[in-house]
């Protein structure tokens, strides 16, 4: 696909996501985009090798979770979003991007992959992007605002392994394809970790079902909108 093109659906997709991205953030997504697809030919980052595919399925996708982040966190000054098993920075870089008042770190056990996200860091002028190798089970708490997840492991696993590094007064969000019924009946048999809400979603250009599964200690009474 010509970068016009990307450019245009890129604007397009902030526009119907109504996140506020300069084009100066937006084109540093581009770049984002443009060195996934450079490195993948040798450190094999994602299956998908298409643009034009790489654009809707992983960075708008991963835009998509901006404004409920934004929504869930409002009055949370300087938040941190902790995103594990991130893989190439997904949805992590792209939520450093978009957000560059939060700290952000991708946590991943796979160090190809980590360099990637700390090259990034550098290429794109990123202060606030954290690239951590390690196993995320294994590591002191990170202390986060949020913690994200994108094809990681079934929530039970999730909130187990992951669940540590959230504050005390922190979440954990999962993003899912379809509603995770049965992952959410396994989740109940434990009682660290509740599901508080699932928020459906819609990722411009994506003919795919997607919902964001939000958790919360199962000993709060607080709630998030």
């Amino acid at each position: 696909m010509a970068q016009a093109n990307l450019e245009q659906q890129l604007a397009q997709a902030v526009q119907q996501l109504e996140v506020d991205l300069s084009p100066q953030r937006q084109a540093l997504l581009l770049q984002y985009l443009a060195q996934m697809q450079r490195w993948n030919r040798t450190y094999n980052l994602t299956a998908i090798r298409d643009a034009g595919q790489m654009l809707v399925q992983h960075v708008v996708d991963s835009l998509a979770v901006v404004a409920p982040l934004q929504k869930a966190l409002q009055g949370r000054e300087g938040a941190t979003i902790v995103d594990v098993g991130s893989g190439g920075g997904l949805p992590g870089v792209v939520i450093a991007v978009a957000c560059p008042h939060w700290t952000v770190h991708c946590v991943d056990a796979v160090e190809k992959k980590i360099a990637f996200v700390r090259q990034m860091s550098g290429v794109l002028g990123l202060a606030n992007l954290h690239a951590v190798h390690g196993r995320v089970e294994a590591m002191p708490p990170l202390q986060a605002d949020v913690v994200v997840s994108r094809a990681f492991a079934s929530l039970l696993d999730f909130a187990t392994l992951a669940g540590g590094h959230a504050r005390p007064d922190g979440m954990l969000m999962a993003m899912k394809g379809r509603h995770p019924e049965e992952e959410i009946t396994a989740l109940q048999s434990q009682g660290n970790w509740r599901v508080k809400s699932v928020q459906q979603l819609q990722v411009p250009g994506l003919d795919a079902q997607r919902c964001l599964v939000w958790l919360e200690p199962a000993d709060t009474n607080s709630t998030v909108a």
